[in-house]
């Protein structure tokens, strides 16, 4: 019988559950585990920053419904990752995260000034789904599987094991049986839903005059798009969506409600007579559920469904509670509806989908209406566009930043389901150049482009280095206002509203710390091996796109923005009412 380190059975199992990528950065501490990742046909893709590996890993795990893992070292590596905890356990993104401890006759507890050491498991574990620590050979098993079980249950987030240094790397007695498989230690198959709850279901949204279907982000880590398309299209029902499943329905069709109107959303909810919520907690960014922004609960009846059965009836009162798969959940009433006899029903429900369709297109028009063609100086309203009409529909689009994130998404139309990135749940400044590679590591084949403000670019623009080193060819648009964009109108506002209406600002004496200097990001890329674009006039922004798309290599565009332009980011107001409680 040989012998073998913790970390080289840590990768073992890690091949068992069918990883095939870890996120981190390498250390000794952990060397026993990261030395034989190749042994099993695991890549190790390493940034410059611990916080951009757990983000790469959510990313990858958000885009191929797979176990996002990423490492880092006990200590200053751990409290580097911390941010990016918080971010993915918020946005709830399947990681795994694994990281050293000091040797294990020093730790939990601390025995008093120990270097580079804090108590890792307590730390993150109010701000993640689970966190523990194996402080021996033996548990190593038993404690990482606990990690991949609840990882997979319920509700996706960050799940955390650490591991001494000593256990990692000491060399242990090899246990005489090999590595199990998923299905010996976790739930494999998806939760059934119970038939007589799919049969309650389809009565009530059969009966219903005016159903809707709202759709969270628990619909894309099911990659139920297709069965939730099927329901709609059976039902004639407008679907509208959370923040973060924004991309789960083509917006083309006509009864996809884009999040981006906000006021056509909250006419189609306050129709509704039933709603049928899949995946979504009804959170703030959904308005908790209450009126003015939902019809009252008192008149509108609500099928819920979630794996997650804490959040069943959590905001907002349920009439049907199912515990279930998102997508078998949608297969089964889809089939079940498809049994019944809908015609009475379907010329009214369609009437008012067509309806719809004509208010999403007028409100289409206004906005469009507002951004200039062509002219000198380049609106941030032409960015998304001409992202779109450059690179294929499958790309995948992240976007970050304050006010550059709301001109993205309102700019952009959704044309393939499961192609959007961001941080809606967390606002988090600086995660979209870290998920534009963890994006690309995930479907290497399709090309992906990063849309950020220069503030938030600001955070992790080493990782441009980790995208030339790793060969991630992603192209990332800096929208350059030189500003804390969004909290500078904000704060203009709070100044002299009236001076920031009519004269489109307050001048630099007046405001408090928002103006930042001047940097090229073109240039910072091009030092760091990537090509880079300056773009100034529009009459540019679609060539150097070009250029990018057709280079094969990591790209940046710094784009000059009107910086005047870019604080009015429409729906500014809309974003600050959902930070009231609703009225209802």
């Amino acid at each position: 019988m040989g012998q073998l380190s913790g970390g080289q059975r840590i990768a073992r199992m890690l091949a068992a559950e069918g990883v095939e990528v870890v996120f981190g950065i390498i250390d000794g501490t952990y060397f026993g585990l990261y030395s034989h990742l190749r042994d099993h046909g695991i890549g190790l893709v390493s940034p410059r920053h611990e916080t951009s590996a757990v983000h790469m890993a959510a990313a990858y795990a958000r885009l191929t419904g797979r176990l996002g893992v990423a490492i880092a070292s006990n200590g200053p590596g751990v409290a580097n990752a911390l941010p990016g905890v918080a971010v993915e356990n918020g946005e709830g993104n399947r990681v795994l995260l694994i990281t050293s401890w000091r040797r294990h006759g020093i730790v939990g507890p601390d025995r008093g000034g120990a270097y580079q050491y804090f108590d890792q498991p307590a730390v993150i574990r109010p701000m993640a789904k689970w966190s523990g620590a194996a402080t021996s050979f033996e548990r190593v098993p038993e404690l990482l599987n606990r990690a991949f079980r609840i990882s997979w249950r319920g509700r996706p987030g960050v799940v955390h094991l650490t591991v001494p240094e000593d256990v990692m790397n000491g060399a242990f007695d090899e246990p005489p049986f090999g590595e199990v498989g998923p299905e010996r230690y976790r739930r494999t198959a998806p939760l059934e839903p119970a038939p007589e709850l799919v049969v309650a279901a389809a009565d009530l949204l059969a009966g219903a005059e005016a159903p809707l279907v709202h759709a969270g982000s628990g619909v894309l880590h099911a990659e139920a798009a297709a069965e939730l398309r099927r329901v709609a299209e059976l039902l004639a029902a407008p679907v509208t969506t959370s923040w973060a499943a924004r991309d789960v329905v083509d917006e083309r069709l006509d009864w996809s409600l884009p999040m981006s109107y906000t006021d056509l959303n909250t006419k189609a909810r306050n129709d509704a007579d039933v709603v049928l919520a899949v995946g979504t907690r009804f959170g703030e960014t959904d308005w908790w559920g209450k009126a003015p922004y939902w019809r009252r609960a008192t008149e509108q009846r609500l099928v819920q469904v979630d794996v997650d059965e804490e959040v069943l009836g959590l905001n907002k009162p349920v009439d049907v509670a199912v515990l279930a798969d998102a997508r078998v959940f949608l297969s089964r009433l889809a089939d079940e509806l498809a049994g019944r006899d809908l015609a009475a029903v379907l010329p009214g429900r369609r009437a008012r989908v067509a309806g719809y369709a004509g208010e999403k297109a007028a409100a289409r028009a206004a906005l469009d209406a507002g951004v200039p063609a062509g002219g000198e100086v380049i609106h941030s309203g032409q960015l998304a566009p001409a992202v779109q009409e450059v690179f294929p529909d499958d790309t995948v689009l992240v976007v970050d930043g304050g006010n550059t994130a709301i001109w993205a998404n309102l700019f952009h139309e959704v044309r393939v389901p499961h192609t959007m990135m961001s941080t809606y749940k967390f606002g988090m400044l600086g995660a979209g150049v870290p998920h534009a590679l963890g994006a690309k590591v995930a479907l290497p084949d399709r090309a992906v482009v990063c849309v950020t403000g220069d503030g938030a670019f600001g955070f992790h623009p080493q990782e441009i280095e980790t995208a030339v080193r790793n060969h991630l060819p992603v192209v990332v648009v800096v929208a350059v206002d030189r500003a804390w964009g969004m909290v500078k109108v904000n704060q203009e506002f709070a100044l002299d509203a009236e001076r920031l209406l009519t004269e489109g600002g307050l001048p630099d004496e007046e405001r408090i710390n928002t103006d930042l200097g001047e940097i090229r990001y073109d240039l910072m890329a091009e030092s760091m091996g990537a090509l880079g674009f300056h773009v100034t006039r529009p009459a540019d922004l679609r060539p150097a796109l070009e250029q990018a798309r057709d280079s094969g290599r990591p790209s940046v565009l710094h784009v000059e923005v009107d910086h005047t332009a870019h604080k009015f980011a429409p729906s500014l107001l809309t974003f600050k009412e959902m930070h009231q409680e609703p009225a209802g």
